[in-house]
């Protein structure tokens, strides 16, 4: 780990993600399902990983334990049913509640087990655990991409293992003391996870299993875990994919408790750069209400050629003053009303002038937008909006109004995607320029 965040500046956790991820595919660490990118790895010896929970006394005291769905988790599911323990399994995604619980036949063989502790076990042989049922995990079982000895976890990028615990915390089911074990195979445990990565809302792992080890975390003193649910983080897009946060929305806001999304809370301008283009989104409604108003005026004065004509000396106009008529990808809307504000169709365009704007160049095909937008943000660096073009190897950052532009330079020198470096540099007025 280094000693300093100006030196884990070059590290991120998509980084470190595909680090991992290129490693256990490049020397077959892993079975199915291949390849192993996005994915929480089935790596090779995992069933000699969870074999190594029947000598932690945390797993043999435990009444419940909480695992998640993963094929590499399979045999700790196995292990916990054989154990005669109560297993909870979250639904895949969260889409369709919280928990099931696995509930095998009556007198079970091994094999019986062996089929409930599969995903088509899981769907066949469990019964929906509600948010009012009395829950107590005492211990809960997750998988992972990457681990420290110092107990600091990096999953897939997906947030659903945090997000599952802050749910449990919510429901009163765990605590801060409860513990938490992940599987892994050996080269899944690095020492140089920056501390800086980790915040409120990650989870850190009690014990790390890998098999030929055991790792006890010694990390009570700064162990971090979510409190609970963080709302101002929730974009309106994460929040509309698990249909239970309804509910618990609900209620945490007939407590007294603070709900609003990361969409609507003001003043949220250089946060992270998830959920950012959620957030215009979420801003278009009235927008797009005034957008409505200006053209139903428009129908009624002007003919359509003049419309048409008008429309044209618009974006004339708009070309000369440093904005771009067509919107970024992703959902922005574009603007067509000529008769919007400057204002109005920044928002709308998500393209102000060239001095607030960076081109980044040289990203390779395979890179995810959810990752570039990851490792941006990790590195320090505030932007409005991206607007990606991944397939032709560049994007645009539009910076927030409080980051430089030769800042940015600065944090994203050396900055590197699947193994390829990218080259960074101020956004031209003509983006053709940069490309």
């Amino acid at each position: 780990m280094g000693d300093s965040k100006q030196s884990d500046l070059g590290i991120s956790k998509a980084s470190i993600r595909q680090k991992i991820w290129d490693h256990l595919e490049k020397h077959n660490l892993a079975n199915f399902p291949r390849p192993v990118h996005h994915r929480i790895p089935n790596f090779k010896g995992a069933a000699a990983a969870a074999e190594k929970l029947k000598e932690v006394d945390a797993f043999n005291k435990a009444r419940t334990v909480k695992i998640n769905p993963d094929k590499p988790q399979e045999h700790a599911r196995f292990l916990t049913l054989e154990a005669h323990k109560t297993l909870l399994v979250p639904t895949p995604r969260l889409r369709t509640g919280l928990f099931n619980r696995i509930v095998p036949p009556t007198n079970p063989t091994k094999e019986q087990l062996r089929k409930c502790a599969t995903s088509q076990g899981v769907r066949e042989f469990s019964v929906p655990v509600g948010l009012d049922d009395p829950v107590s995990v005492d211990l809960v079982i997750i998988g992972s991409v990457a681990v420290s000895p110092q107990g600091y976890r990096i999953g897939k990028g997906e947030g659903f293992a945090d997000m599952e615990y802050a749910m449990m915390v919510t429901m009163g089911a765990v605590s801060i003391d409860t513990v938490i074990i992940t599987t892994v195979h050996d080269c899944q445990v690095i020492d140089d996870i920056p501390a800086h990565l980790m915040g409120p809302h990650d989870l850190m792992v009690d014990y790390i299993l890998t098999p030929t080890r055991i790792i006890h975390c010694d990390n009570k003193q700064n162990r971090t875990a979510p409190s609970g649910i963080l709302w101002q983080r929730l974009t309106r897009e994460k929040f509309k994919q698990i249909p239970i946060l309804k509910t618990l929305r609900y209620r945490e806001e007939k407590a007294g408790k603070d709900v609003r999304l990361k969409d609507e809370i003001d003043g949220c301008e250089g946060q992270e750069v998830k959920g950012q283009v959620q957030q215009v989104k979420g801003r278009m409604s009235d927008v797009k209400d005034e957008q409505h108003k200006e053209q139903r005026q428009n129908n009624k004065t002007a003919t359509h050629s003049k419309r048409n004509s008008d429309t044209k000396t618009s974006r004339e106009n708009t070309s000369k003053s440093g904005f771009n008529d067509k919107a970024p990808s992703r959902g922005i809307y574009s603007q067509k009303s000529p008769q919007k504000s400057s204002a109005l169709k920044s928002l709308v365009s998500g393209k102000p002038v060239a001095s607030n704007r960076v081109f980044v160049g040289g990203l390779p095909r395979g890179l995810r937008v959810k990752d570039f937008k990851e490792a941006i943000c990790e590195a320090g660096v505030e932007v409005r909006y991206v607007t990606w073009h991944g397939g032709r190897g560049f994007a645009f950052l539009t910076l927030a109004a409080t980051e430089k532009v030769q800042n940015v330079l600065d944090k994203m020198n050396g900055m590197s995607f699947l193994g390829k470096s990218v080259h960074v540099e101020i956004a031209h007025e003509n983006p053709n320029v940069n490309r």
